[in-house]
């Protein structure tokens, strides 16, 4: 499953998306890392994403979401998101018609990393 592109949305100081990234590069994918502070997603972009991983695709233990006012956490996931793009659960990847969360054994095989 070696040589496709593949897309990793996530932050250049996350642990997870660097080892993924590094992981994935060694197993010869070809990978465009997206800074998604920096770049932030589209609403087009958002909804495959939504549809493919739900609420699961926010993250609420981070800090950035133990930050958020009482009202920004009684809001939809999506809102949340939206407003707060670092809440991210991450990695997500991108490829293939096929989108993961997170860097787990699971994700590692789907990409054969």
């Amino acid at each position: 499953m070696s040589d496709t592109n593949l897309t990793l949305l996530g932050l250049p100081t996350c642990d997870s998306c660097r080892k993924a990234r590094k992981a994935l590069e060694a197993a010869g994918h070809s990978v465009t890392f997206r800074n998604i502070r920096a770049e932030p997603l589209s609403e087009a972009e958002w909804q495959p994403l939504f549809a493919a991983v739900g609420d699961r695709l926010g993250n609420t233990k981070s800090t950035t979401y133990r930050g958020l006012s009482d009202w920004m956490k009684a809001s939809e996931a999506e809102d949340q998101l939206r407003a707060h793009p670092a809440l991210m659960k991450r990695p997500v990847i991108e490829g293939q018609g096929r989108i993961t969360l997170g860097w787990d054994a699971a994700t590692r095989e789907v990409w054969g990393a």
